[in-house]
């Protein structure tokens, strides 16, 4: 079948759509995990008062909270994402701000009439189907001396979290992930990322690593939580598994995280995450 890019980003947003408020709750209004890295974002940004800020794929708003603090009164920032339900989500955690708009804009096909001091997008460039369409969007929406801040997760491996479950998953339902879609950790390595960005146009561009850790309990604990937050096409898939391939998957799952369950049983994942910065 060959890969509808519509029908990948309609089937996107609908899942997000869905998920936002977990993931919100889960993730992005706690500084923990991957998350730890919406501070560094903005510090090797070296955001100031004043600034006008784009933040692009904003989500539930992690780090468009922070960037609004950091730019204050004098600052202006727009958050965009094309889930209405992330975006509701954000508005009301962050709260009504002057300073402060959110849009529902495709990150390949937006314009501004006035260009921003930095624009930031954090763990969502893998999830564009084109992302040089994007990059060079960017790009045109940065003024002169603008900078780009992207986040994403490390490859695969260097990301046990999500890779212990998936690399299963994927075995005992092949179509788990719908044939063609993006490979999710493409721009996972230092090399990678960067020749896509420098593929856009940017330049000075650097690229640092950070490995965060994360403990989410107990296995019992991270395999009843991926089963409750997963989305309900994935879900559905994996119901329609029987009750024997089930326990299968459960004990494969289990086996792939042995080396990273402590001696009080409870886990903890090492995670690792890339920091590109760049000038227009």
């Amino acid at each position: 079948m060959k890969f509808n890019p519509n029908e990948y980003k309609l089937r996107n947003i609908a899942i997000w759509n869905e998920v936002a408020p977990r993931y919100h709750k889960r993730w992005a209004s706690v500084s923990r995990g991957p998350f730890q890295s919406t501070s560094e974002l903005i510090h090797l940004l070296e955001i100031k008062k004043g600034d006008r800020i784009f933040d692009l794929a904003c989500g539930t708003g992690v780090v468009t909270k922070k960037i609004n603090q950091k730019v204050g009164n004098s600052g202006y920032v727009i958050g965009a994402d094309t889930s209405i339900t992330a975006i509701k989500t954000a508005k009301k955690w962050i709260g009504s701000k002057l300073n402060l708009d959110f849009v529902i804009m495709d990150a390949e096909n937006c314009y501004f009439a006035k260009p921003f001091d930095v624009i930031t997008c954090q763990y969502a460039l893998f999830f564009f189907p084109n992302a040089q369409n994007a990059l060079k969007n960017i790009r045109k929406n940065l003024n002169k001396n603008g900078k780009l801040g992207i986040s994403v997760h490390g490859v695969s491996k260097k990301v046990p979290f999500f890779s212990s479950i998936l690399d299963v998953v994927t075995e005992f339902i092949p179509d788990y992930i719908p044939p063609g879609s993006p490979n999710l950790d493409r721009f996972g390595t230092k090399t990678a990322l960067r020749n896509e960005v420098k593929k856009a146009g940017f330049e000075k561009i650097k690229v640092k690593n950070f490995v965060f850790k994360f403990n989410p309990g107990t296995f019992e604990n991270y395999w009843k939580n991926y089963l409750r937050y997963v989305a309900k096409p994935l879900k559905e898939k994996l119901n329609s598994l029987d009750r024997q391939k089930r326990v299968k998957l459960k004990n494969a799952v289990r086996e792939n995280v042995k080396s990273y369950i402590l001696n009080d049983k409870t886990m903890e994942f090492p995670w690792e995450v890339l920091i590109l910065t760049a000038k227009k």
